[in-house]
C-alpha cells in the first residue's frame, strides 16, 4: 500500500502533466473542420522529404490583428513548435532584420524582397499570410528551387466572396444613388426608375478564375438563383453548381454569355492587363463588371471607357490600378461604380482562420507532414 507521501508526488506530477502546454501531435479540431469545409489541398510528399529539413529556429511575425488575442495566438504557436526555437518578431514591420533570420529554417509572415533577401541558406519553409503571392519577389534561384513557399489561399474566400455578392445587389438596386440621397437627407422615390437591371434569379455569372475566392461566389451566386460559368487555368472540372468551366483562351467567348463578370485572379504575367478593350468588347452589352482579384489585371482606361459608353452597366471595384486610386480618376465620379479599398476580406472569421492554418502548417512542418497550401511560384499561386 502507497504511502500518503508518494501519493501526493504522484498526484502533484499528474496534475502537472495536465496543465503543461503539451506538444500538438495533431491538427485541432478548428483546423480540421477548415481543411474540410474550404477544401484545402496538401502537399504531394511530407515536409521531412525535403533534403535540408530540421527544424531548429522558426521566426514568426505577429500580425497587428489577428481573430484572437496575440496571446493566445502565441500560446498555440509554441505548442505547436514543441521543442524547436520559437523566435516572435512583435516589430510590425514585416522586414525581419538579418540577426532574427540567422540561422532561421521557417518563417511565418508576409513574404517581402526584403524579407527575402535577408534570410539565409537555411531556409526551408516560408508561410505568407496573405493569399497573393505578387510581393513575394527577388526570390534567388536557388530559393526557387529549393524553400517550400505555403500562403493564405482559401481562408480569405468567405468574407470576399459576401463583399463580391455585396456589391452586385447594390449595383442591381440603385443603392448608390439612394446612398447619395440618403447624405443630402432627400426622399427620392424618383430613384427606383434607375432599378434597371433587373432580377439576378436566371442571369448568368462568369467567375473568372475559379479557385478558391471565384468557388464561393459561384456557390453564393448559385443560392440566388444564378446560372454560374466560370473560367480556369487548370482544368474544366468544377463543383456541380457551376454549369460550365472553360479554360483561359475562351475568356472573351463565356464574357459575352454573363450578366455579370467577375474577376477572382491572381497577378501573374499571363493575367496582368487580361480586362483590356477587346475584352470589354467581347462582353454581353450591360453587364456588370467586380473585381475582387488584383487591380493590375484590369486596363483602367478601357474600364473606364466601357463604364462610360454603356458597354457596362456598371462596377464593383475592390482593387484597382493603381493603388491608391488617385484623387482626379474619374472612376470616383461614375455613378454607376462603388469602389472600397482593397479591403474585402476585412471582417468576419478571416483573421481567425488566417491564424489557425498559420499554426496547423507549423504543427506540420515540425512534425514534418505534408504542408497545406503549396504555391507554385513559377505560376505565382
Amino acid at each position: 500500500m502507497l504511502s500518503r507521501k508518494i501519493w501526493f508526488v504522484l498526484l502533484t506530477l499528474s496534475v502537472a502533466v495536465l496543465n503543461a502546454p503539451a506538444f500538438s501531435s495533431t491538427a485541432t479540431p478548428q483546423a480540421q473542420e477548415l481543411i474540410e469545409t474550404l477544401g484545402l489541398s496538401e502537399a504531394d510528399t511530407p515536409i521531412s522529404k525535403h533534403p535540408g529539413w530540421k527544424p531548429s529556429k522558426i521566426v514568426v511575425m505577429l500580425p497587428s490583428k489577428t481573430g484572437f488575442s496575440g496571446a493566445e495566438y502565441e500560446e498555440q504557436l509554441r505548442n505547436a513548435a514543441g521543442d524547436v526555437e520559437l523566435v516572435i518578431d512583435r516589430s510590425g514591420s514585416f522586414i525581419p532584420s538579418e540577426q532574427i533570420l540567422a540561422g532561421a529554417d521557417g518563417v511565418i509572415g508576409i513574404c517581402t524582397s526584403p524579407l527575402l533577401k535577408n534570410a539565409d541558406e537555411n531556409l526551408v519553409w516560408l508561410h505568407n499570410y496573405y493569399v497573393g503571392m505578387d510581393h513575394c519577389t527577388g526570390a534567388t534561384d536557388t530559393q526557387l528551387q529549393e524553400v517550400v513557399f505555403t500562403n493564405n489561399k482559401r481562408l480569405s474566400g468567405p468574407a470576399i466572396a459576401e463583399h463580391a455578392i455585396a456589391m452586385l445587389l447594390a449595383l442591381t438596386h440603385n443603392l448608390p444613388a439612394y446612398s447619395g440621397a440618403q447624405s443630402e437627407a432627400k426622399w427620392d422615390r424618383a430613384l427606383a426608375d434607375g432599378v434597371t437591371f433587373g432580377e439576378l434569379t436566371g442571369k448568368t455569372l462568369l467567375v473568372v478564375g475559379l479557385g478558391g475566392i471565384g468557388t464561393e461566389i459561384a456557390w453564393r451566386a448559385n443560392g440566388l438563383g444564378m446560372r454560374v460559368i466560370a473560367t480556369r487555368n487548370s482544368s474544366r472540372e468544377g463543383p456541380d453548381y457551376v454549369a460550365k468551366v472553360g479554360l483561359a483562351d475562351e475568356l472573351h467567348a463565356l464574357a459575352g454569355e454573363a450578366d455579370v463578370i467577375v474577376n477572382a485572379l491572381p497577378l501573374t504575367p499571363q493575367t496582368t492587363g487580361i480586362f483590356d478593350k477587346a475584352f470589354f468588347e467581347s462582353v454581353k452589352p450591360g453587364a456588370i463588371f467586380l473585381s475582387v482579384g488584383r487591380g493590375k489585371s484590369t486596363v483602367t482606361r478601357d474600364l473606364i471607357a466601357a463604364l462610360e459608353s454603356g458597354q457596362l452597366f456598371g462596377a464593383g471595384l475592390d482593387v484597382t490600378d493603381p493603388e491608391p486610386l488617385p484623387a482626379d480618376s474619374p472612376l470616383w465620379h461614375l455613378p454607376n461604380v462603388i469602389i472600397t479599398p482593397h479591403v474585402s476580406s476585412a471582417g468576419g472569421d478571416s483573421p481567425e482562420r488566417t491564424m489557425i492554418i498559420a499554426v496547423e502548417n507549423l504543427r506540420r512542418y515540425v512534425n514534418g507532414e505534408p504542408l497545406l497550401n503549396i504555391v507554385d511560384m513559377q505560376k505565382g499561386y
